[in-house]
């Protein structure tokens, strides 16, 4: 028998990615301690997905009909193996590598090769003309309509026609559809021409739209036999609707015009009241519009509001309800707009106590100053009704026993001042501190009212208190 030959020692064969590369890599990584056969495997497998990057990028340049691998085979090869593309690399400016001198002092160090950097010549940099950059991209802010009127800037086209343009500069100015003054050395029938001439063309301004829209909307709201679901209509969509701004002058002076022909003839009448209700629930809604800027008309809505609280005659069986809605209509205005004109607010409280204590005024006037106090608030009635006097004034007209809206008007007022308690317990005059309590009331109150609250000993003096504390 023939002895069996001997196993062939096994050797590790290397590959084309060496071991050294994968030990550098470790290194440089902070693992210092790899051994060989780690390393070879590691190197092994590198190798092997190597090999697996250039057969897949080969496919795609047979595909393309092509015999040159380029930097976007590679990029699709590791797009299909889920490997993250190489960024940096570009097919149509491949880099360029140079050889680098050999190393004295190593002379075991293979090859290495580096990727050649491109030298600038500052010289010639600065000899060449320079390229301006284009400017950024930037943004401005400019009125596109400032009251409903667009400004004639450059960013803004043309709002009106040229026929239209020259006829209007041949006319007086104007501004915010109102008319100028009468000219006084003019005859009427020539002013008349003149403000029906004006008024064709500010009517040109508005579009047919809202010339439309302001037809419909008048006509559902007056007169008062209108249908109650076109009136509903017609006030919701005042009061949510945008892109009325250039139509808010119209409304207004139709609001004026309808409250000074309502009172105008005392308005006694039922179709007068309604009318009213009406008018004032349309000044409502403006104001509850948020699209509407409406600080410049302030001047031209207070007097319909005013004019329809503090007006003597009022139809019986509206009165109560149109003052007390003139008044919640003016609290709103006040709210809204004191901050913007801190002077409104001295001034509405000036005109309401020249109508509260002046001796020659009726009574539904006093009465809608006090509701128009008690609207604006708790420090309202205090300085008009108690300080400056008109509880006092409105006492001394009352007969012992007298009711009525103008005395309803009082003790709401007093009730705003300090609530009535749930348990009232009456004064008594026996009592010394009754006694002076109920001569303070007089002194503060007068006579008539004071004598109406003797029956509620805590609102008494809970109304005294407050008057002491704000004072």
């Amino acid at each position: 028998m023939s002895k069996p030959k001997a196993k062939a020692a096994q050797t590790h064969q290397t590959g084309i990615y060496k071991s050294d590369s994968v030990r550098d890599v470790a290194e440089s990584l902070g693992i210092t301690s790899l051994s060989e056969t780690v390393a070879s495997s590691l190197a092994s497998d590198v190798e092997y997905r190597i090999h697996q990057v250039i057969e897949e990028a080969s496919r795609f340049m047979r595909h393309a009909r092509r015999t040159t691998i380029t930097t976007s085979d590679i990029d699709q090869a590791l797009r299909v193996l889920n490997i993250e593309p190489l960024y940096g690399h570009n097919p149509h400016n491949p880099p360029v590598f140079r050889r680098a001198l050999p190393f004295p002092n190593a002379a075991n160090v293979g090859a290495v090769y580096f990727v050649d950097d491109e030298e600038i010549d500052f010289d010639r940099v600065l000899r060449e003309e320079k390229i301006t950059l284009p400017k950024g991209v930037s943004w401005t802010a400019h009125w596109l309509a400032v009251e409903g009127v667009q400004p004639l800037i450059p960013e803004n086209p043309p709002a009106i026609p040229k026929d239209v343009d020259q006829e209007i500069t041949k006319s007086p100015p104007q501004t915010n559809g109102t008319f100028p003054l009468t000219p006084p050395s003019e005859s009427r029938s020539t002013v008349k021409k003149q403000q029906q001439q004006q008024q064709q063309l500010v009517k040109q301004v508005l579009s047919r739209e809202l010339q439309l829209y302001y037809t419909r909307l008048t006509s559902s709201l007056l007169p008062p036999t209108a249908d109650s679901a076109k009136r509903t209509a017609a006030l919701a969509s005042l009061r949510n609707d945008a892109g009325l701004q250039a139509l808010l002058p119209y409304l207004i002076r139709w609001v004026g015009e309808g409250v000074v022909t309502a009172l105008k003839e005392g308005a006694q009448s039922e179709a007068d009241g309604r009318s009213l209700e009406v008018l004032l629930d349309v000044v409502s809604a403006i104001l509850e519009n948020n699209t509407l800027f409406i600080e410049p008309y302030l001047h031209q809505l207070l007097p319909a509001i005013l004019s329809t609280l503090l007006h003597s005659t009022l139809p019986p069986s509206h009165a109560t309800h149109l003052r007390t809605s003139a008044a919640q209509t003016l609290s709103r205005l006040l709210t809204q707009h004191s901050t913007t004109y801190p002077s409104l607010s001295p001034r509405i409280m000036k005109t309401l106590l020249v109508a509260l204590i002046s001796s020659d005024k009726s009574k539904g006037t006093r009465e809608g100053a006090i509701r128009g106090l008690v609207g604006i608030g708790k420090e309202a009635v205090r300085k008009g009704l108690v300080e400056g006097g008109g509880v006092k004034v409105v006492g001394s007209e009352c007969t012992p026993g007298e009711t009525g809206p103008l005395v309803d008007s009082v003790m709401t007022a007093l009730h705003v001042l300090h609530p009535p308690s749930d348990m009232p317990e009456s004064l008594d005059a026996t009592n010394e501190g009754d006694a002076k309590t109920i001569e303070q009331s007089r002194e503060v109150l007068g006579d008539f009212f004071a004598e109406k609250l003797y029956g509620d000993k805590d609102w008494v003096l809970g109304i005294l208190s407050s008057i002491k504390q704000q004072s």
